[in-house]
């Protein structure tokens, strides 16, 4: 089984050591807001101009598997799919690069800072998390959505 942690240190060290921009979002990005929660991918926001650079990234650390592109919200979300598989358990981990689209800009312009391992780790904004969320609309998505409100009402 995949160490998600360490798997995700390894990308976002190699993201910042090639000057790529990027925001994290997801379930990861749930618990930089306090809302820790089972996930088995990593979910980045990425320029488009920087997917192949990114994927060529992710090969150097065993992505191998190019999964199809997906777009979600009549083409407000483009999703660019690779993934590996754990030599021994079969295990498959997968990386899914969000391209920033004309209707997420926001998004990607209201992107954070937060405090990681000594150092700055880029991430979605609470309302940028909620806006992909409210795009995607899955039960899952639901509950994040109203957690991450929640604390904004306690705010």
């Amino acid at each position: 089984m995949f160490d998600l942690y360490d798997e995700f240190r390894k990308l976002i060290a190699e993201l910042d050591k090639n000057q790529i921009d990027y925001a994290l979002c997801g379930g990861l990005a749930m618990a930089v807001y306090d809302h820790a929660r089972a996930t088995i991918d990593i979910d980045l926001l990425i320029l488009s101009e920087a997917v192949e650079t990114v994927i060529a990234i992710a090969r150097d650390l065993g992505y191998t598997i190019r999964g199809l592109d997906m777009s979600f919200a009549n083409g407000a979300i483009e999703i660019r799919r690779v993934s590996k598989i754990h030599p021994s358990t079969g295990h498959v981990l997968s990386l899914d690069l969000l391209l920033v689209t004309p209707e997420i800009r926001g998004v990607w312009d209201s992107r954070v800072e937060a405090e990681w391992e000594g150092g700055e780790l880029s991430v979605v904004s609470r309302d940028g998390l909620i806006a992909l969320k409210k795009l995607r609309g899955s039960g899952r998505d639901i509950d994040d959505i109203a957690a991450l409100q929640e604390d904004i009402g306690d705010a």
